[in-house]
């Protein structure tokens, strides 16, 4: 990844290039972000600029260090991650940050730690890498990727530049699936409405087969929920449990769905919903669920997700869900 090959972020691309071309080039950055908004595409581009044998601000793409950076073999491009572990440890902070700090580059001008998903590190392992920030080599450099930069120490936010990405331009976005990726015309907007300026969102939701099975899930469990019985309620459930790894999105379209029916309620415009070939089904809906009800049903699906996040058992939170979202006045 080039910066001159990402979509958007130019704010973030024109800092990493000044800091380059005036050698001021801090020893820690802090990007934040939403998943899929391009925080790790930055990451990795600002390090293989840094390390490319060539004089420009940008990586050429040609030079070993450069192959070796695309080919993800790079030695002194190091990317620190949880794995399967629930957070990321001090264990793993020490044997992969602070344990090969000291030892100098192999073969380029800095060495360079990206470290994602940051905010799952816990407090021994944030003081750990505390210590590495506070007293970095020269060539040393941290980039933490974090989706709630919050919750990261304030003694560490206050030793790194934090960069935060922000949404992409409809039309960029449009352009990149449409032009590029050749997704068809309206597949694009539905992924470029949900997304709400995240690339990556709009990627997977218009190229990945299993995010269209995932979608087809929510409207005909939408569509379908105030007739559904406890049998159909629970087949529902297993579906649900098919889309385990994207929950969040599932739960998200679910979200959508009853924004479309406050939309049309209030404006009567079917062009400004999402579902738009559920048009009439959202109309129906639309008749008989009040603002409070929209209101308390929004309230429900957030507590769901809150609930998920805090690993409590999906088939449960699930089934509460849907046997809330099926009432009405």
């Amino acid at each position: 990844m080039d910066f001159k090959n990402i979509i958007g972020h130019e704010d973030i691309i024109s800092r990493f290039l000044s800091n380059i071309e005036t050698d001021h080039v801090s020893h820690a950055y802090i990007i934040a972000g939403e998943e899929g908004s391009g925080r790790f595409s930055l990451a990795s581009a600002f390090a293989k600029a840094l390390q490319c044998e060539s004089e420009g601000s940008d990586s050429c793409g040609e030079c070993k260090s450069c192959k070796q950076a695309e080919s993800g073999n790079h030695p002194d491009i190091i990317v620190v991650e949880k794995g399967d572990n629930a957070i990321l440890t001090v264990d793993t902070i020490r044997e992969q940050v602070v344990s090969t700090m000291d030892i100098k580059p192999y073969s380029s001008k800095y060495k360079v730690y990206i470290i994602k998903d940051g905010e799952k590190m816990n407090e021994m392992a944030e003081n750990a890498l505390l210590k590495t920030i506070e007293e970095p080599p020269a060539y040393g450099i941290i980039i933490i990727i974090t989706t709630q930069p919050e919750k990261l120490l304030p003694t560490i936010r206050s030793r790194c530049i934090t960069l935060s990405t922000k949404p992409i331009k409809e039309k960029d976005i449009h352009e990149y699936l449409v032009e590029k990726l050749g997704v068809d015309e309206n597949k694009a907007t539905f992924a470029i409405e949900y997304a709400q300026g995240n690339l990556g969102k709009a990627i997977l939701l218009a190229t990945n087969e299993e995010y269209e099975g995932l979608i087809n899930s929510v409207i005909d469990l939408e569509a379908n929920i105030y007739d559904m019985t406890m049998d159909d309620i629970s087949e529902a459930i297993q579906k649900c449990t098919n889309y385990q790894m994207n929950i969040n999105d599932y739960l998200d379209l679910m979200m959508m769905w009853y924004r479309d029916i406050l939309v049309l309620k209030v404006t009567g415009n079917p062009d400004k919903i999402m579902f738009k070939e559920q048009y009439s089904v959202i109309r129906d809906q639309a008749k008989y669920l009040s603002f409070n009800e929209l209101d308390d049903k929004e309230k429900a699906i957030a507590a769901a997700k809150e609930r998920i996040n805090a690993k409590a058992k999906m088939e449960d939170i699930m089934r509460l869900l849907i046997i809330t979202l099926k009432e009405y006045d």
